[in-house]
């Protein structure tokens, strides 16, 4: 009588006797584990650099100048919306909030719209110098700022736009629209071309197609886009410091800028870190919400 062979530890019997092979597990080696333990360390400090921060303002904004100047790294005493109300009443950050949100509510929608079809345009439609403009908008993403603002300046107040909501929107579009454009691309080259077809032979013209089908089925790209741009638009500091010139349309990082300056020594620190909470808060508040569309539309979907 033979004597069966052992079986093989990645191997196991199921419940009907039959041998069920059991997926090996990769060994890890060495230099694997080391790697992996330098990148979680490095995360993690990454991670508490600017976690921590973060924490020291929201709470400092709770507390009194006397306590942030005596006691800067405790809680504090006590918990109330004192500077807050001071920072959104008084020290004008609620007029610059609103300001914020015409300006970068304005830009974001232009630059979606434009950004959306000359995307579309250039991913699906076959002109001369099609190539051209896409590269010369890919060309825009390498252009600095900070090289383009004098310029800019002249050209608006030229056109009796400096200092004026519509100019400093024209700006914000200007530079977001290269990223946008360059983003969706991809999104709108990879639909399939038999949709657009279907439409066509049901009687759809161009801006049907693309309003009422192609953008749906783009919609984790524009998602992601969109977010993206409001994170930029809203952090933006160079352009409104230059281009804005008028006191009562200042958004929110030159309100920051002007109260620290009007208050000098005698700064109500208390009132600052609120208005430093309340700038922080949107973009937080948006990226929790749709850090899920975020992730599932930075790469266009291959489905059919």
């Amino acid at each position: 009588m033979t004597q069966a062979p052992p079986l093989d530890p990645a191997v196991s019997a199921g419940e009907s006797g039959t041998r069920r092979i059991e997926p090996r597990r990769p060994r890890r080696s060495h230099g694997d584990r080391a790697f992996a333990g330098v990148a979680h360390i490095v995360l993690v400090v990454w991670t508490l650099a600017v976690v921590l921060p973060l924490l020291w303002t929201v709470y400092s904004s709770f507390k009194t100048s006397r306590e942030i100047l005596t006691s800067p790294f405790s809680m504090p005493s006590e918990w109330n919306l004192d500077n807050f109300i001071t920072a959104w009443t008084e020290a004008g950050i609620g007029r610059y909030f609103v300001n914020t949100l015409i300006v970068v509510g304005g830009a974001l929608f232009l630059v979606m719209l434009l950004g959306a079809m000359c995307a579309y345009v250039l991913a699906r439609f076959e002109f001369p110098g099609r190539r051209i403009i896409y590269y010369g908008m890919i060309a825009g993403l390498t252009f600095p700022i900070f090289l383009a603002v004098v310029p800019l300046f002249f050209v608006l107040m030229n056109m009796g736009l400096r200092g004026t909501y519509i100019g400093l929107i024209l700006a914000y579009v200007g530079f977001a629209l290269p990223f946008t454009v360059f983003f969706l691309y991809a999104f709108f080259r990879q639909l399939p071309e038999e949709i657009a077809e279907a439409a066509a032979i049901d009687g759809a013209g161009d801006f049907r197609t693309f309003f009422q089908i192609m953008v749906p089925l783009a919609t984790p790209g524009l998602m992601s886009v969109t977010i993206f741009n409001f994170l930029g638009l809203w952090n933006q500091y160079l352009l409104p410091v230059v281009l804005n010139t008028d006191e009562d349309k200042y958004v929110l990082a030159q309100g920051l800028k002007s109260l620290q300056a009007q208050q000098g020594y005698e700064s109500d620190w208390g009132a600052m870190f609120a208005s430093v909470t309340i700038t922080i808060l949107p973009v937080l508040i948006v990226y929790v919400i749709f850090q899920r569309q975020l992730q599932g539309g930075l790469g266009p979907s291959t489905d059919k």
